[in-house]
């Protein structure tokens, strides 16, 4: 006969010793999700802290090209006209001293008058160009295209451009996957989308502070998105 090998412990022992496992696995994913809440918590708040200094930035930065843009267009001006007074000068001075014909007299004035509105255009030219390369660089760090960017205008126009540009990713993204899954995920965010641009345009009409705390929490919002739209393509950011 086979021999009974007992561990000394009693059944009611080892329900025991079983719920006290469980309880003790129970605990410590509690606290496991806990400590993940936290981390998320200040993950967030840095992330916070970080788009608003970056907005800072950008704002001062927009504002020293501004700045400068109007600078250059007044120089070159100034330069423009100082040059049309010199030529006019020179013009009258000859013509006081009787040393140049009838002929060559008004040939030079046909000049000096041509001046004028010849420097007007290159001047606005000097302008356009700047204005375009300033456009650029906008563009560039909000991550659209210039003609994006170029098809909206006001305070948030560099916003309502990268909601524009999500909606057209989102598109994508519904053309790849006509599953019921992913159309349900391209609504939601064409909805979030709908709310943000709304949020925009109501922003144009509020006090400078309360415009810019607006601006923050949209391109949170914004920031947000895209991390699901890649998420959703399987990208960890």
């Amino acid at each position: 006969m086979g021999l009974i090998v007992s561990d000394g412990k009693s059944r009611a022992q080892r329900r025991a010793e079983a719920k006290a496992l469980k309880t003790k696995a129970k605990m410590e994913a509690k606290l496991d999700a806990k400590a993940k809440r936290k981390s998320d918590k200040i993950d967030r708040r840095a992330a916070a802290k970080s788009d608003r200094k970056a907005t800072r930035a950008v704002t001062k930065s927009t504002k020293d090209e501004h700045k400068a843009t109007v600078k250059a267009a007044k120089s070159a001006e100034k330069v423009a006209q100082a040059n049309a007074k010199v030529e006019v000068a020179k013009i009258q001075a000859e013509a006081n001293k009787h040393l140049l014909s009838t002929t060559n007299v008004k040939r030079y004035l046909a000049v000096a008058r041509l001046i004028a509105p010849i420097a007007g255009p290159v001047i606005y030219r000097a302008s356009v160009g700047i204005r375009e390369q300033l456009s650029i660089a906008k563009a560039n760090r909000a991550g659209v295209s210039p003609d994006v960017l170029r098809q909206f205008s006001g305070h948030g126009a560099t916003l309502s451009a990268r909601i524009a540009t999500t909606r057209t990713s989102i598109d994508n993204l519904s053309a790849q996957d006509s599953s019921p899954e992913s159309n349900a995920f391209t609504e939601a965010m064409r909805a979030r989308l709908a709310n943000l641009a709304a949020a925009v345009d109501a922003a144009e009409m509020m006090p400078t502070t309360q415009r810019r705390n607006a601006h923050l929490a949209i391109d949170r919002e914004l920031s947000a998105i895209d991390g699901d739209i890649l998420a959703r393509l399987g990208v960890k950011g």
